[in-house]
């Protein structure tokens, strides 16, 4: 047999060598194709529950947040075991599943658990599930920055504030399209809010509490519905623009109103 390849081989000498040749472009072509990595990621699948707990000790953060939150995630499918973390301020479950284990599926039974699990935790706090992704996935950091100068279409400077408008309206948005990003978390700049301070001497002065003013401002900052208005085969849909975009408009809001009553006295005649 080993005679017949070698006489084969050398009449063919042509075929053979244009297979040898289309096989090491192969194996090229293969290496290039392996996913090597220095440090593997053989993390298992797991699926981390996030509740951002202010002002919670670790003692509390464990009771009332990590606790609840473990034994609702008992008797899931495919589940090996939980493990929580539970810091000042944070509470931190992590579901790991059985390998194999689709992860869409993982956090999907996962949410189903966690909605149950709402029911048991303090009204104010929300738990989130954190991004697919694991502790050897890599960080990359960078920062939005302008040219000296530069100045908005309006001829303002540009601020801290506009970059952190411009990262999480433009940047962010794109960037989450990018394959393989899981996560984009900003840190510094100035989100663009407006922070109403009252002066408790006056709300003192006028009989008024901070509840008061907070329910003021919720109720007259929303645009309302009022319907449509048929003309011509085509609506016209009306809406009563309500929600406050300046300090002007924060300014008219009505907190309480005030009615005096005149008395006349009448002189006999």
């Amino acid at each position: 047999m080993l005679e017949a390849i070698i006489k084969f081989a050398l009449a063919r000498r042509g075929l053979v060598m244009a297979l040898v040749l289309i096989v090491m472009g192969l194996g090229v072509w293969k290496f290039t194709q392996l996913p090597i990595d220095a440090v593997p990621d053989i993390t298992n699948v797991q699926v981390v529950i996030n509740t951002a707990a202010p002002g919670y000790t670790p003692l509390e953060a464990e009771q009332r947040v990590s606790f609840p939150v473990e034994t609702a995630m008992a008797g899931l499918p495919k589940l090996s075991y939980t493990r929580s973390l539970s810091r000042y301020g944070l509470s931190q479950v992590t579901v790991i599943f059985e390998e194999g284990t689709d992860i869409y599926f993982a956090r999907q039974l996962v949410s189903e658990r966690l909605n149950t699990a709402k029911a048991n935790l303090p009204s104010s706090l929300e738990p989130i599930l954190g991004p697919i992704a694991t502790g050897l996935g890599e960080i990359f950091m960078f920062t939005v920055d302008a040219e000296p100068n530069a100045k908005n279409s309006d001829g303002s400077l540009i601020t801290p504030m506009d970059l952190r408008s411009a990262h999480d309206w433009i940047i962010r948005p794109q960037l989450m399209r990018v394959a393989g990003v899981a996560e984009i978390n900003p840190i510094g700049g100035f989100k663009k809010e407006i922070l109403v301070a009252p002066d408790p001497a006056k709300l003192l002065a006028y009989q008024m509490d901070y509840s008061e003013l907070v329910h003021a401002i919720q109720n007259n900052n929303n645009n309302r519905g009022v319907g449509f208005i048929e003309h011509n085969g085509a609506q016209w849909l009306m809406r009563v623009p309500g929600q406050a975009s300046t300090l002007t408009d924060l300014g008219n809001i009505v907190i309480r109103q005030w009615h005096t009553h005149s008395h006349q006295r009448c002189s006999p005649r």
